[in-house]
């Protein structure tokens, strides 16, 4: 069955024109289309059954926009999702009414503020702007700022932890919102919220709007030169010192005490063990990192050279020196054994992942006051 008469007209009609992306309202039977003159729509007048009609349209749509009628292959949505659509015909894509290529061309590496621009009138919800916030060129773009105050602006609609650290994560890229919406979204960080200062962690680790005093050590001078001279451990070591590094860890502290679920935990641990990640080729990987946590002051038994050099330069720093590599060597895997065990969230996680907690806290302690303090 064909089209209706004034539906074929109407629609052909419309695709005459430059049209920048196409989106069908199937409840409301309604044809949107986007062009540099504005919008337009098209009223359905179906002569069959709404979804055997819409195939048609669709149909229409793609002939005229890839030259044949097979649309797009939704049956590959998976594999588009993951952003691996080839780049050559994106803004074709936009033009077959179709959900799922939307989604395929807002995840794609060569996505474009202008197709951006077009996705979000498409579809502008919160799981397409999470998707093109990943892309660089959107981040630098004015449809970047637009699409990242929506999202601030439904980070309370959120229920899911998981996604509000992924959306705080991706606003807080440089240039997207002002200093005061970011303090905004830490102030909503409070008792049950907390692991709004997860997505922070993943953001800006070293630029926390919470305040810590740098920990003065002996050492300080020869670290910093040692630092400037492209020593590994020496540049963690200053980082960690710092009043930023201290404000990190007390972060790291707070959230350990209140775990939200096994997912938030496992993003706490992982994103523990990557801010110590530059000195774990230092570390001993013979020994398992519940022993390097649970004896303090341990280090490999031939260090070195990077390590030798700090070591001999500030001895003082044996035991921050061993906290630093012992937490290099963190990661979900760590707590793996009872985050996989457990669907527990609140309280009742915090009591289970005792036997892992109780490990960390005295080497955060060493690293915020230094040891036997």
């Amino acid at each position: 069955m064909n089209l209706s008469p004034e539906d074929q007209l109407r629609l052909n009609v419309l695709l005459a024109h430059d049209l920048a992306a196409i989106r069908i309202d199937e409840s409301a039977m309604v044809v949107h289309a986007l062009s540099p003159d504005g919008e337009a729509r098209v009223t359905l007048s179906p002569n069959c059954r709404a979804g055997q009609y819409l195939k048609q349209v669709r149909e229409l749509f793609s002939n005229h926009a890839l030259g044949s009628p097979g649309g797009y292959p939704v049956f590959l949505q998976r594999w588009t999702r993951m952003g691996q659509h080839r780049d050559g015909q994106l803004d074709k894509l936009l033009l077959l009414g179709e959900p799922e290529a939307v989604v395929a061309v807002a995840g794609a590496a060569g996505l474009t503020p202008e197709l951006a621009r077009r996705v979000w009138w498409l579809t502008p919800d919160s799981d397409t702007a999470r998707r093109m916030l990943e892309r660089d060129a959107v981040v630098a773009s004015d449809i970047g700022r637009e699409i990242a105050a929506f999202l601030v602006d439904h980070l309370a609609f959120e229920d899911d932890p998981m996604t509000v650290i992924t959306s705080i994560r991706l606003v807080l890229q440089p240039g997207l919102i002002a200093a005061e919406v970011r303090r905004r979204i830490w102030s909503r960080a409070i008792h049950r919220n907390l692991y709004y200062k997860l997505g922070f962690l993943e953001a800006q680790p070293d630029a926390l709007p919470a305040t810590a005093a740098a920990r003065s050590v002996d050492a300080a001078d020869t670290i910093a030169s040692l630092a400037g001279a492209g020593n590994p451990l020496a540049i963690l070591l200053r980082r960690v010192l710092a009043a930023e590094g201290q404000a990190y860890l007390a972060v790291i502290e707070e959230l350990l005490e209140h775990p939200t679920d096994k997912f938030t935990a496992a993003v706490l641990f992982n994103n523990l063990g990557r801010y110590f990640a530059g000195v774990r080729h230092l570390a001993d990987e013979t020994v398992a990192v519940e022993q390097l946590l649970g004896t303090p002051g341990r280090l490999p038994a031939t260090p070195a050279p990077e390590l030798t050099m700090v070591l001999e330069a500030a001895p003082s720093l044996r035991g921050t020196i061993a906290a630093v590599l012992a937490l290099s060597r963190v990661d979900e895997g760590f707590a793996t054994p009872i985050l996989a065990k457990t669907s527990a969230s609140g309280t009742l996680l915090r009591r289970k992942l005792e036997p892992v907690t109780q490990l960390l806290r005295p080497v955060l302690s060493i690293l915020r006051s230094g040891p036997g303090k």
